[in-house]
């Protein structure tokens, strides 16, 4: 079973640029214009690029025509990488992105978490009622209320902040699952699971302010690694908040509680044709910045 490289996740993007399959390797990008200029570039799917075979995505990035002005993408945590080679294909840009918190499902629920943790969890559930939605579109006005209490807060746009039309898409991707949790009859938290083959990625959640005084992501976490068992190997819970590693946000505090393990991302760049990068680049003051490529910087 697949979720990120979908043809149905993939047009879930589509706002933001046009599709381009990758055949070879079984993967997909987005080809983006460029504001501003009348040049494109591409980027994987966000947030991580999935596909069947590294070996043939090397030899497509290899291929790509230089009338693209690059090619970027993050890749899937559990994806079995040759990382000399990886680092050869992508040479602008190959660096450790983000570690992502892997909960081993095949262990016992009782040794998932510390004590506090599972305390936690416990205390909430006894609060709430958790549903399993297996055709989350059914629900996506209830989604969109919950979603929109995270974009608020965190102030997300752009890709990030998806849509309702994107999510539509999102949520027809065979398999696709939702757990919800509801305070009398209300739902105050939500997360949206993809599968890709043995892991179960934790796409999205949310709760509402109720939410996250009733603990409702301690019961639905916790529901979850009971729920996900012998249906996959691995539960991703995804990384923590921003572009790299440093000291543990708040959030990856709260994941790093749950993991039995952690896995690597990796962002990977490559420019495709200099001399439009750099005049991109020089046209926008874009030089003194590690960010890749320069001439997006800000854009996530």
């Amino acid at each position: 079973m697949i979720s990120y490289h979908h043809p149905n996740y993939i047009d879930s993007l589509s706002e933001f640029g046009e599709p381009r399959a990758l055949p070879g390797c079984g993967g997909w990008l987005l080809e983006r214009k460029i504001t501003g200029s009348e040049y494109s570039d591409c980027m994987g799917a966000y947030p991580i690029f999935c596909c069947d075979n590294w070996t043939k995505l090397l030899e497509e990035v290899a291929g790509l025509n230089s009338n693209l002005v690059a090619v970027t993408l993050v890749t899937d945590p559990f994806a079995n990488l040759d990382l000399e080679k990886m680092k050869a294909c992508f040479m602008s840009k190959f660096i450790a992105f983000k570690q992502h918190y892997i909960v081993d499902l095949e262990i016992p629920i009782e040794e998932i978490g510390g004590k506090r943790r599972r305390r936690h969890a416990r205390r909430a559930l006894k609060k709430l009622d958790i549903e399993v939605i297996e055709s989350p579109v059914d629900l996506i006005d209830d989604w969109m209320n919950v979603y929109s209490v995270l974009i608020e807060k965190h102030q997300i746009n752009g890709i990030r902040a998806f849509s309702r039309q994107s999510f539509l898409k999102q949520f027809s991707v065979p398999g696709t699952i939702m757990i919800r949790a509801l305070y009398e009859g209300e739902t105050v938290g939500s997360q949206v699971y993809f599968y890709q083959n043995d892991v179960v990625h934790a796409h999205l959640g949310a709760c509402t302010p109720k939410g996250y005084t009733l603990e409702a992501t301690y019961a639905i976490d916790y529901f979850s690694f009971e729920y996900f068992k012998g249906k996959a190997k691995w539960l991703n819970l995804g990384g923590g908040i921003g572009v790299t590693n440093g000291e543990l946000d708040g959030l990856s505090q709260y994941k790093s509680a749950w993991a039995s393990h952690t896995r690597t991302s990796y962002f990977c760049g490559k420019i495709l044709n200099y001399d439009r990068y750099n005049e991109l680049v020089k046209s926008r003051n874009a030089i003194e910045t590690n960010y890749f490529p320069a001439y997006r910087y800000g854009e996530f």
